[in-house]
Parts: C-alpha cells; sequence; structure tokens
C-alpha cells in the first residue's frame, strides 16, 4: 500500500475517521493515496479540498472527462502507473465511450499528439501540459498564446495550469512513498460538484 505506515479505516478514529468518512467510497473504501496521508489528517484535508476544487467544482468549464484526460497524461510523463490507472478509470467513466478512450489512452501512450482523435484545442493543451511537467522552466508569455489560438480564455488556461501542476503533485505524493492500487476502487471521483465540501467517492 505504501512504505510509509497507514491508518486503516477500521483502525482509524477522530479526525482521521472524520476525513475518512467524507472520501470513503463503497464499503469504506478509501484510496491509498489517501490513506497515505494519515498519519498527517491535516494534510489528506489540503490534498482533497485542492484535488475537489480543480477537478471536480462547477465553477470549471472545461468538462471533466477532459480534465481527467490531461490528469492521464501528466502522469504518464511523470511514470505514475497508480494516478494513469485511477484517472483513466474516471476518464472512461465519465466519457460513456470506450472505444474512444481507449484510442485516446494509446495515443497518449506513444506520444501521439498528432493522432486524429484529438481536436486541436485538445493538442494545444496537451503539449502546454507536456512542457510544464518536463520542461517548466522553458515557458514564456509567448507559451499561452497558441492555447488562446485554440479557443482557449484565460480561465480555462488557468484551469489546464492548475490540473497539470495538480498532477505533478500528486504524481509525487504516489512515487516517493511508493503508494500502490493494492485494494483500490478505480475510476470513483467526487460526484457532487455543486458542492465543493462534498468528497465523497462513487
Amino acid at each position: 500500500m505504501s512504505w510509509i505506515k497507514v491508518i486503516s479505516y477500521a483502525e482509524s478514529s477522530g479526525k482521521l475517521r472524520k476525513l475518512y468518512d467524507r472520501v470513503k467510497g463503497p464499503d469504506d473504501n478509501v484510496d491509498n493515496i489517501m490513506m497515505a496521508h494519515s498519519l498527517r489528517p491535516h494534510s489528506m484535508e489540503g490534498h482533497m479540498a485542492i484535488y475537489k476544487n480543480l477537478l471536480h467544482h462547477n465553477g470549471n468549464s472545461l468538462p471533466k472527462y477532459f480534465l481527467e484526460m490531461l490528469g492521464t497524461w501528466v502522469s504518464m510523463l511523470n511514470q505514475c502507473d497508480y494516478c494513469v490507472e485511477h484517472h483513466f478509470a474516471g476518464m472512461k467513466r465519465l466519457m460513456d465511450d470506450d472505444t474512444k478512450a481507449d484510442t485516446i489512452f494509446t495515443a497518449l501512450k506513444f506520444n501521439d499528439l498528432a493522432n486524429d482523435i484529438f481536436t486541436p484545442a485538445d493538442r494545444a493543451a496537451l503539449s502546454y501540459a507536456r512542457t510544464l511537467t518536463l520542461q517548466p522552466s522553458a515557458l514564456t508569455e509567448k507559451s499561452i498564446q497558441p492555447l488562446r489560438d485554440a479557443g482557449y480564455d484565460d480561465g480555462e488556461i488557468l484551469e489546464i495550469n492548475q490540473v497539470s501542476a495538480y498532477f505533478a503533485y500528486a504524481n509525487r505524493t504516489v512515487l516517493g512513498l511508493g503508494v500502490n492500487s493494492d485494494g483500490d476502487v478505480l475510476g470513483l471521483s467526487p460526484n457532487n460538484s455543486d458542492n465543493p465540501d462534498d468528497w465523497s467517492h462513487g
């Protein structure tokens, strides 16, 4: 599950149990990435708050499946199999089109952004996310222009930036602590986008 000690749902109490109850899915399942925070519940609280607000908030204008695609891409670039598994499963569920989702996955896996499955706007976002992930210091003000040219407004550019940046954090949490997906239920996510305080996974 992790290279460091974690406290299971059954063993939890106090603030940790309250947080687990907020983030859990079916059968009291808590994702291992969240349990990795169990020795410092306040860091789990911060992690979930940013995750929910960046990917599953009704203030976003970009589709959830698209944000999950960005997360899958960044996780591939960082070689974080855990996040790839989770967020590709989430993207696939949200798209409700397995063939298209699998084609996207294969194109991302082989770094084939020219694939016809992607729109010009998709390519601009994926290219920006790749540079932000692998060569962040190479970005300049001019790096934003292809996103504007592709039709994104500045609020949507902020969404692309923040989701890509979040996954750098999540990937390093997982890779740095040896978190694996044993026992996790893949593809679940907070579904109540109208309430930023509802973190339950379903």
